[in-house]
């Protein structure tokens, strides 16, 4: 990571985008994540160009980074409907891409996506289709973000060489980058803090370390390997802070955005587990 480190958590837009970057930085953020539109809907919002260009101003200001993440319902795998269906989902992640975009945000996290009983292939072959007409004429700077899964909703997406073959297959792979999520990876199995190195090799033997953009850093209310995705605060759950530090500052990683989707401190904020964080790397200086 060049430069101080963009540490930051998920902050609401209720005030407006600008409103959310002010707020990011007043909590001692240097990064944060938004929901670009109801959290809960696929339907496409119309962009406030005057808001969108206020969060951008505010944070080339004071060098601040943003992404933007996906409504809950976005999966790129869908296939009800059939091309219906998909130029729903299409429309949806298009228009994050132009909201993001035109706040200055770095890309959009979308999680793997879900197959819900169809075959696997078909499921895969969904989520490149989806990805190639999403991002067929899209010449903005905002990339797509494939976020790894937990295996609470099916076993797919919960690997990196499942993330790493289907931007390898997409007809676009240099709009597309990715999100780990460290409670996700823990919960999936693939990342046993006790064999973090072993993570770090196979993340570099299939060049997935070059190509992330963003981390979600949350702990785990759940044990290793139970498919649970229960995020805990920084250093509260079954991960550990030690983990999540070595984890984090390792060299592949530590270059990444970081945004924390824990529970909000006292003050409604993650001032502390900001600062928190921030020492980490503090005491390696």
């Amino acid at each position: 990571m060049k430069g101080s480190p963009k540490i930051g958590a998920h902050v609401s837009i209720r005030g407006g985008y600008g409103r959310a970057a002010r707020f990011a930085w007043e909590s001692g953020a240097a990064c944060f994540q938004y929901f670009p539109k109801n959290p809960r809907s696929l339907k496409p919002k119309p962009l406030d160009t005057r808001d969108a260009e206020d969060c951008a101003a505010f944070c080339r200001k004071y060098n601040i980074v943003s992404i933007a993440h996906t409504p809950y319902p976005t999966n790129m795998a869908a296939d009800t409907n059939g091309a219906a269906s998909r130029s729903v989902m299409v429309a949806s992640l298009r228009n994050d891409l132009e909201i993001a975009e035109a706040c200055g945000s770095l890309g959009i996290v979308v999680h793997f996506g879900h197959f819900a009983g169809m075959e696997p292939l078909q499921g895969y072959q969904n989520i490149i289709q989806c990805m190639n007409d999403t991002l067929s004429s899209w010449d903005g700077r905002a990339k797509l973000l494939i976020e790894n899964q937990a295996g609470n909703h099916g076993s797919e997406g919960m690997t990196l060489e499942e993330l790493v073959k289907v931007r390898e297959l997409s007809r676009f792979p240099e709009k597309i980058g990715f999100c780990f999520d460290t409670c996700h990876a823990f919960a999936a199995g693939i990342w046993n803090p006790d064999q973090t190195a072993k993570l770090l090799r196979r993340g570099a033997e299939l060049d997935f370390w070059p190509n992330l953009t963003a981390v979600h850093l949350n702990d785990s209310l759940f044990p290793l390997g139970l498919r649970r995705d229960r995020h805990a605060g920084i250093g509260k759950g079954y991960i550990g802070e030690r983990n999540l530090r070595e984890l984090l500052l390792s060299e592949p990683i530590r270059h990444a955005v970081v945004a924390m989707e824990t529970a909000k401190g006292p003050d409604g904020s993650h001032r502390q587990e900001i600062a928190a964080v921030l020492k980490w790397y503090e005491a390696e200086a």
